[in-house]
């Protein structure tokens, strides 16, 4: 087997409810700021019965300054997202496709739910008005592979093309897939991340009704508590994040600026529960594990895991549980160990299958500026047992404020209902 290709990122896009680009993104995550609000959408005042009503939407972002007012019109608002982050990362990395050739240029973007809004709309439409009041634009609308459709169309990205639908772990596995092409050869440039636009009232009311979400109605900034023994749940946030990949070879012939490398990608399966994670983290673990094997590192070489955390009190426990199981001595806080960890959705909430892609602006920065987001709302790190102690979590999570340290290798987890685990490793690039 010939040696696998080496894969770059060379440019970055996102949307999100602490920035609407990628700058801006990473400075909200840099100096702690939430995006986690009362939820206003008059749409939501349809329905009695709300025991959440805070989510991460983003506020006042008007589409029509990107697209075409006609365009809108057969875009659900979760590919709008995507192909706005696709656009910056295309000019963050300086890439023109009409000097590439299209075939050689493909693109894997990864979503949760897709386009559940116009599903919402379509369905209350066929209640109220009937099946012949249907948009027409209802199945391109809707389709989890409309974000990677509408992005290649509008590129002219000819080479390889699919999309992910694995829940949380839909844009990790996207830019998983991605790297592997280029890896072997199928593809110079890839275009992959993840879009998700899902704080719908079905949406929310379902996960609502699963008591998988935060009730801290009355504090939204402070509700998203990953790691901390008073957390209550997950934060519905939408959002976007979009990245240009190359190989090396062709990232340094058209002198791009190269902001880091892909060179791990582990995935796996839980195999034990729809929804719920192993307690003990078990597929987790192994997905971190075949990460490492495929980087060619050992665990110790690991400066900074971008945790999935999401705030949940299983979820964070079991993340915990794997991530010492695998790191052991370098992970444990009480054995001087080094390694660091934080969950950035304690800032901009959880934004499902675009997840990963939204967190590896997170690694990214870490690496190339030393730079670690902190979890914030995190005072108390670890498990509430049942008579009100705590069990502390023995590991060092970069509580409350940004730290600087020097990173060369970042992990980035996102794991997803299904039991889907997947695991990113991104390096400093030095050339």
């Amino acid at each position: 087997m010939s040696e696998k290709r080496r894969v770059v990122i060379t440019g970055v896009g996102a949307v999100t409810n602490i920035g609407q680009d990628a700058p801006s993104t990473w400075s909200g995550m840099r100096e702690g700021r939430s995006g986690i609000s009362k939820v206003t959408d008059p749409e939501f005042d349809r329905y009695d019965g709300w025991t959440v009503r805070i989510a991460g939407a983003i506020k006042d972002w008007d589409p029509e300054k990107f697209i075409d007012k006609r365009e809108l019109r057969r875009l659900d608002r979760c590919t709008q997202l995507g192909m706005v982050a696709a656009q910056e990362a295309f000019e963050s990395a300086g890439l023109d496709i009409s000097k590439e050739d299209p075939t050689r240029c493909g693109v894997v973007v990864g979503s949760g739910v897709g386009g559940i809004a116009t599903i919402e709309q379509n369905v209350t439409t066929l209640i109220t008005k009937g099946p012949d009041r249907i948009n027409p634009f209802t199945v391109p609308r809707l389709m989890v592979n409309a974000v990677a459709g509408n992005i290649s169309i509008k590129h002219n990205l000819q080479g390889p093309a699919s999309a992910h639908a694995t829940a949380c772990a839909s844009s990790g596995h996207a830019m998983g897939d991605a790297m592997r092409y280029i890896q072997r050869g199928d593809a110079d440039v890839m275009i992959a991340g993840g879009s998700e636009a899902a704080c719908t009232p079905l949406c929310l009311g379902a996960f609502m009704t699963m008591k998988a979400l935060s009730t801290r109605n009355d504090d939204p900034e402070g509700a998203s508590r990953p790691f901390d023994a008073d957390r209550d749940g997950f934060l519905l946030a939408e959002g976007a994040a979009i990245c240009v990949l190359e190989s090396e070879e062709h990232a340094k012939a058209r002198g791009a600026t190269i902001l880091g490398e892909l060179i791990g990608f582990g995935n796996s399966c839980d195999a034990s529960h729809i929804t719920a994670p192993n307690a003990e983290g078990r597929g987790a673990k192994r997905s971190m594990e075949w990460a490492l094997k495929d980087a060619g590192l050992n665990p110790e070489d690991i400066d900074y895991v971008n945790a999935h955390g999401t705030s949940t009190p299983l979820g964070d426990s079991a993340e915990i549980a794997a991530a010492l199981s695998l790191f052991g001595d370098h992970a444990r806080k009480s054995t001087g160990g080094k390694l660091l960890m934080s969950s950035t959705k304690s800032m901009h909430g959880h934004t499902l299958g675009a997840s990963g892609a939204v967190e590896t602006i997170a690694c990214l920065h870490a690496v190339r500026e030393g730079i670690i987001a902190p979890t914030i709302n995190l005072h108390n790190p670890g498990t509430k047992r049942e008579d009100g102690s705590i069990e502390p979590f023995d590991m060092n999570l970069v509580a409350n404020e940004a730290r600087e340290r020097p990173i060369r290798y970042a992990m980035n987890n996102t794991f997803g209902f299904g039991g889907h685990n997947v695991t990113l490793i991104i390096a400093r690039y030095d050339g």
